[in-house]
C-alpha cells in the first residue's frame, strides 16, 4: 500500500511518499516562495526518488486546515485532482493533529497551538496518544489557555506556543508544563497520522474532500465589519 501525503497549510510546503508505515521519499521547502510554485515540483521529485508512477499511489493524504487559507486551497485542490486521475480515495488531516504527533507520548496532555495573528490561535488538545480530548478551538489565546488549565502534565507545541510562551508560563505556573522542540508541521508526522487513519478505514471519496478553516478569512471578517 502506497500513499502520498501533502501539507501546504503552513510556511512549509511538504510532500512525502510512504509504503505502509515506511518512508520512501520526503521533500519539504520553507523558502518564502509560494506553495503554488513549489508543490507540483516536490510531487515530481518524490515520485522520481521513489521510482514509481503516480498511478501506483493508493491513497492521498492532505492537511485540510486550519492554517493559511491560500495554502490549504492549493494542497486540497491539487490532491483532489491527482486522486481523481488515479481513481484513489483521500484522507483529510487536521494540521493540529499532525503537529501534535511531533510530541507523541511525551506527556499526558499535548496542546497544539498555531498562531492565527492578532492574539488569536488555533488550538488542539490531546492525550498522550494524540486522541483529541476537546473540540478544536479558534479563539483568543487567553480563552485557549483557560480550556487547558484543567489538564496536567502538558506539552505545548507549535508556533503559537513559541509566540505566547511567556503568557503560557504565567497562566500555568502551578502546572507541570514543557515546550516541544519540533514546532513545525512536518511530513513524517503527517505520514504517521495518515497511516493510522488508513488502518481505521477513515478514507473518503474525492468529492467529499473540503478545506477546514475553523474561522473566516481576514477579508470576510473585514467585510462583515
Amino acid at each position: 500500500m502506497k500513499y502520498l501525503v501533502a501539507d501546504t497549510s503552513s510556511s512549509v510546503c511538504g510532500v512525502g511518499i510512504f509504503e505502509d508505515d515506511k518512508i520512501i521519499s520526503i521533500n519539504e521547502i520553507d523558502d518564502g516562495r509560494t506553495h503554488s510554485e513549489n508543490f507540483m515540483p516536490l510531487v515530481k521529485k518524490c515520485l522520481d526518488e521513489a521510482k514509481i508512477d503516480i498511478k501506483e499511489i493508493d491513497y492521498f493524504g492532505v492537511v485540510v486546515g486550519p492554517g493559511s487559507f491560500t495554502g490549504i486551497r492549493i494542497g486540497v485542490a491539487s490532491c483532489k485532482a491527482m486522486a481523481e486521475v488515479c481513481g484513489s480515495r483521500v484522507i483529510p488531516v487536521i494540521s493540529l493533529d499532525s503537529l501534535a504527533e511531533n510530541c507523541y507520548m511525551k506527556s499526558s496532555t499535548i496542546c497544539s497551538l498555531i498562531d492565527a495573528r492578532n492574539n488569536q490561535v488555533y488550538c488542539g488538545i490531546y492525550d498522550a496518544k494524540i486522541n483529541k480530548v476537546e473540540e478544536y478551538i479558534a479563539d483568543d489565546i487567553n480563552y485557549a489557555i483557560e480550556k487547558i488549565l484543567k489538564y496536567e502534565d502538558i506539552t505545548f507545541i507549535g508556533n503559537g506556543a513559541i509566540l505566547h510562551k511567556q503568557l503560557i508560563e504565567e497562566k500555568c505556573k502551578n502546572k507541570k508544563i514543557s515546550f516541544g522542540k519540533n514546532n513545525k508541521q512536518n511530513v513524517e508526522s503527517l505520514g504517521k497520522i495518515v497511516f493510522k487513519k488508513i488502518k481505521k478505514g477513515e478514507m473518503i471519496d474525492v468529492d467529499e474532500l473540503i478545506p477546514v478553516y475553523l474561522r473566516k478569512s481576514q477579508a470576510e471578517r473585514n467585510k462583515n465589519k
